[in-house]
């Protein structure tokens, strides 16, 4: 065999010269079929990949792909909206790389898979930082005309939008580039526009005032997909509320907990849990002057009693009675700050809320800052009335964070500053409670605590008229509320991976009633006129001429359209008027922008003639719609699109949603942030690596849990794709001396290593696809790496290095090699074009000698249809069992190089026994000499001498290596009793010797 392999094929050039006759003096190594290809070791992917994009561009390789997939089954990503207000960042580059691999992928399993990007364009951020911008200037943004403002913040979008284009194409993802979708896109906004009235229609959409998660920062309201959490110190205060009527408590007091000392103003109940045992309980020993005294009775839980006066510093206390919840139900308390005008009632009502794990076992109720009191407020609200109690439910800090006069006592006191530090109210409510004897103790509390995604500033609960779509109301016609449809559908729907299905499920059966307004201007308003009816009543509009009115403005205009002056007056015309039906300044929640997407996107073929006829499974066909993002939208774009979708279609938007997990750094200990010094960006990795480097670490990870990245992993990565690089620059070079039309050899005239090799491709076909249609790439490149680093370059490859480079042209054997490689390179280059897109493509392009030509793309193809009769079994199990044979000939020889008794493997004539008839049986027509690469080889049946070398997991296999007799032929370097026998070529073998006449006569020596 030559001296050869894919890296090292100029070796052979130190080949020795023959000395007599027609072989006197000649490069032996000239005369070999060596690989020649000019595709490059290096790959240069910076450099290259870039030219890719350009000839993809200049072919319309988009345009083509959807001609050519005409008539398929379709298969849609539909594109989870990426906001347009900054570079992307290694969190993108993983989103869209995976989202190019669902779209290839698919594409060459047969199906039509489309791809329309698109971007989330209104919103806080953007109208944050053009305020910014303004405050810069010295200018408010209240004193900027808002269609100013609105002209700013498109702009604003659109130059992002316009950058991150570029960085995605950059990446390799094909898609309609030159088409994207914008929310911003006035025919987008008038579809939004229309989705919200549909909620109006469908009776779902009310005003109510609710505690809602507000940002002082940002003065609006936010979602529970905006909210983010981190560590946060909050005042801690222990409260006695003293009983006001309850019986046998008469002159005790009940004692709450809480972190937001502020709310106390707000504070109209209390709650407890019938599942929890409590006891009244006497303070019998005190230090002098400590704010629990000797004597004072309190109602607590019995599992929290000695944690509690531990905190109020009691030496000694006794319980004196149960407390039963029979008891508790008919217990009223008065307001510890009742001397400053808080004189009502503050009843105990029964909540499963409240548990015994931190507290008091009692829970301060202020139905305006919270959920939990909130809804047990509400629920026992006609009981409360019954009674005389006032329910209405105070507002007691503004859209500033200011205590209102509803707040008597602390009006003007600020719970937060705009730059989210603590504001004054805290001190000053804790401050009154001491001079009320009502504090038994307090303290600071290190926890998480939620903060605006956006300003990354702490937020409140806040009551306040706000714009909700109802949970739990029945959907007109529909039968079924909100969250029972968007349950069913969940139901319905494909999971990747499966606990994506529990993860929302238990948020949407959790999930208050949606808060759609938001108090800014950047954004798609809510199109509505309402008539106030008093007492915070109002009544909508519903008028059809109206509202085709409106979208008809926003379709053509923009959301400019409904503030321009006379926008009201226009949109009402004669029937109405705009003293008494006023117009909505609130706009929509951005989440419901791009929830709205599918309704645009996936249903205008107008807009997008690419998605046409999309038939769903529930619309009789066979077309599969997917969502792919991180997993927090679960909570974010997965569950509003869930929830729009079922509120105005009755089913889910998707049929198959895939999540990935988060990037951290190289240790795995923390998500990669700037301000943590820890990231590594997509276009640094791409100036230096390429961007086929960031596309195999995405497909090599594990992406359904947190992904690992740095340098070190940009380096192993480059390391994997260096050798299937070279396997692939291997296979070009052999195959430059292939001709398919004269060359190629019928399966049933292939060698048995041949057929082997063919069934592989047979096992890898099933494997690969079935990866590729369960979007497990991992098991994609997992399989790919096995078969090109063990079974082709460690051994198929290696064997048959010799019949390729040294037998003769006209040689069957050789031929029949090339045939297979042809077949190998086809198929592999195929598999891996939806990962290495660019290298598969670059690779194609050299077989096909068309860089200049303009050839077709690899990416125009289907996966290839690999013949169910490659397969077979037999041939498979038989060199499965001969390679276990192969592992003792390699380790004997490699023990001999070792001791340096030899050099290479071709001086070695080994002897292998094998004790196991079978198994000798079944191997004795293989060529071991060939086969194990060595210049000679004896087979024996019987148990190996003790002499031999053995594995310890092969029993009854040995080799005893001998030295290979005869001379060294000086072109194959095989040592062979032949040498010489042809007087013209006395230092090649026969075969060899044959090999070069044969070259000779054809080219005229």
């Amino acid at each position: 065999m030559a001296k050869t392999d894919g890296g090292k094929a100029a070796a052979q050039a130190d080949v020795a010269k023959g000395a007599e006759g027609a072989g006197e003096g000649r490069d032996w190594s000239t005369t070999l079929f060596l690989p020649q290809t000019d595709f490059p070791m290096r790959a240069g992917l910076p450099e290259n990949e870039p030219k890719l994009l350009a000839r993809w561009h200049e072919m319309g390789l988009y345009d083509r792909l959807r001609e050519t997939s005409k008539g398929r089954d379709q298969f849609v990503l539909h594109d989870g909206p990426p906001y347009a207000n900054g570079n992307i960042h290694i969190g993108h580059a993983l989103n869209k790389i995976l989202k190019d691999l669902v779209v290839r992928s698919q594409q060459m399993l047969g199906r039509d898979s489309n791809y329309v990007p698109g971007w989330d364009c209104h919103g806080l951020p953007i109208e944050w930082k053009i305020e910014q911008e303004y405050r810069e200037k010295g200018q408010k943004k209240d004193d900027v005309p808002i269609l100013e403002l609105i002209a700013t913040c498109r702009a604003f979008a659109q130059k992002w939008v316009d950058a991150q284009r570029e960085e995605f194409k950059r990446l390799g993802v094909v898609g309609d580039w030159d088409n994207p979708y914008l929310t911003m896109a006035p025919a987008a906004e008038a579809v939004i526009a229309r989705e919200l009235m549909k909620f109006v229609e469908n009776g779902l959409l009310y005003r109510g005032s609710k505690p809602v998660m507000w940002s002082v920062a940002e003065k609006t309201s936010l979602a529970e997909a905006e909210i983010e959490y981190h560590d946060y110190q909050s005042d801690m205060i222990w409260v006695k509320f003293p009983v006001h009527s309850g019986g046998d408590l008469a002159g005790a007091s009940v004692v709450i907990w809480t972190t937001t000392p502020w709310t106390i103003p707000g504070n109209r109940a209390i709650s407890f849990s019938s599942r929890i045992a409590y006891g009244l309980y006497e303070v019998t020993g005190a230090p002098e002057n400590n704010w629990a005294k000797a004597g004072d009775k309190f109602v607590l839980a019995d599992n929290l009693a000695a944690d509690v006066f531990k905190t109020a510093k009691v030496e000694s206390f006794a319980r004196l009675a149960d407390v039963p919840a029979s008891i508790l139900k008919s217990v009223d308390t008065r307001h510890p700050l009742h001397a400053l005008g808080y004189d009502f009632t503050v009843p105990l009502l029964d909540g499963d809320h409240v548990t015994d794990d931190t507290g008091t076992g009692f829970v301060h109720t202020a139905p305006g800052h919270g959920a939990d009191d909130y809804k047990i407020w509400i629920s026992n609200q006609k009981a409360l009335r019954d009674r005389g109690i006032v329910t209405d439910i105070p507002l007691t800090v503004d859209a500033d964070g200011i205590l209102t006069s509803q707040a008597p006592g602390f009006t003007g006191k600020r719970v937060l500053k705009e730059n989210g530090d603590k504001g004054d109210a805290n001190d000053a409510v804790i401050a009154a409670l001491v001079e009320a004897g009502a504090l038994i103790g307090r303290g600071r509390l290190k926890h998480q605590y939620p903060h605006s995604w956006r300003s990354k500033k702490p937020i409140i609960y806040r009551n306040t008229p706000q714009w909700f779509i109802a949970m739990d109301k029945p959907i007109a016609g529909a039968g079924l509320t909100l969250r029972q449809e968007a349950i069913k559908a969940i139901g319905e729907t494909e999971w990747v991976p499966a606990t994506g299905q529990n993860r929302i499920t238990g948020m949407i059966e959790a999930k208050p009633d949606w808060v759609l307004s938001r108090q800014r201007a950047w954004g798609v308003p809510i199109p509505i006129f309402v008539k106030e009816l008093g007492e915070g009543a109002c009544e909508i509009l519903r008028d059809d001429a109206v509202n085709a009115r409106i979208i008809a403005a926003i379709a053509e205009r923009g959301i400019s359209a409904w503030h321009e002056p006379g926008a009201a007056e226009h949109f009402l015309g004669n029937a109405y008027s705009a003293d008494e039906w006023k117009k909505v300044d609130d706009i929509c929640d951005v989440w419901f922008d791009s929830a709205s997407t599918h309704a645009f996107v996936l249903e205008d073929p107008k807009a997008f003639p690419g998605l046409a006829g999309i038939k769903r499974a529930s619309d009789g066909g066979n077309d599969t719609v997917m969502y792919l993002e991180g997993s927090d939208q679960h909570r974010g774009w997965f569950h509003s699109s869930l929830l729009e979708s079922c509120g105005t279609r009755g089913r889910a938007p998707y049929d198959v949603v895939l999540t990935h997990g988060f990037i951290l750094d190289e240790k795995g200990e923390d998500k990669m942030s700037k301000s943590k010094g820890n990231v590594l960006s997509p276009q640094a990795v791409m100036k230096t690596h390429g961007a086929d480097i960031l596309r195999l670490w995405v497909a090599s990870a594990d992406t359904t849990n947190d992904i690992r990245f740095g340098e070190g992993i940009v380096k192993a990565s480059g390391e994997a794709y260096r050798k299937i690089r070279n396997t692939l620059r291997w296979m070009l070079g052999a195959l430059a001396h292939y001709d398919r039309g004269s060359d190629e050899i019928a399966r049933a005239e292939l060698p048995e290593l041949e057929r082997l090799m063919l069934h592989r491709l047979s096992e890898l076909d099933g494997e690969i696809r079935t990866a590729y249609a369960t979007y497990d790439y991992r098991k994609v490149i997992s399989v790919l790496s096995q078969f090109m680093n063990t079974d082709l370059s460690s051994f198929y490859f290696d064997i048959r290095k010799d019949t390729l480079y040294c037998e003769a042209r006209s040689s069957a054997k050789r031929k029949a090699a090339l045939t297979v490689i042809d077949q190998i390179f086809g198929c592999v280059t195929c598999w891996l074009a939806p990962i290495l897109s660019f290298t598969a493509e670059e690779a194609w392009l050299w077989r096909l000698d068309a860089w200049a030509s303009g050839s077709e793309s690899v990416h125009l193809h289907q996966f290839p249809a690999v013949p169910a009769a490659w397969r077979d079994e037999v041939i498979a199990d038989k060199w499965e069992m001969f390679r276990t044979v192969r592992r003792v000939v390699t380790g004997a020889i490699e023990v001999e190089r070792a001791a340096k008794r030899m050099g290479s493997s071709l001086e070695a004539a080994p002897v292998v026994y094998v004790a196991d008839r079978v198994l000798f049986d079944v191997i004795a027509d293989i060529d071991l000499a060939e086969a194990c690469i060595v210049s000679a080889a004896k087979l024996v049946a019987g148990a190996p001498p003790s002499t031999a070398f053995t594995l310890p997991d092969i029993p009854g296999v040995g080799v005893v290596v001998k030295p290979a007799e005869g001379r060294k032929c000086a072109r194959s370097w095989r040592i062979t009793q032949d040498v010489g026998s042809d007087p013209t070529y006395p230092d090649l073998s026969a075969r060899d010797a044959a090999a070069v006449r044969e070259r000779d006569a054809q080219q005229g020596h």
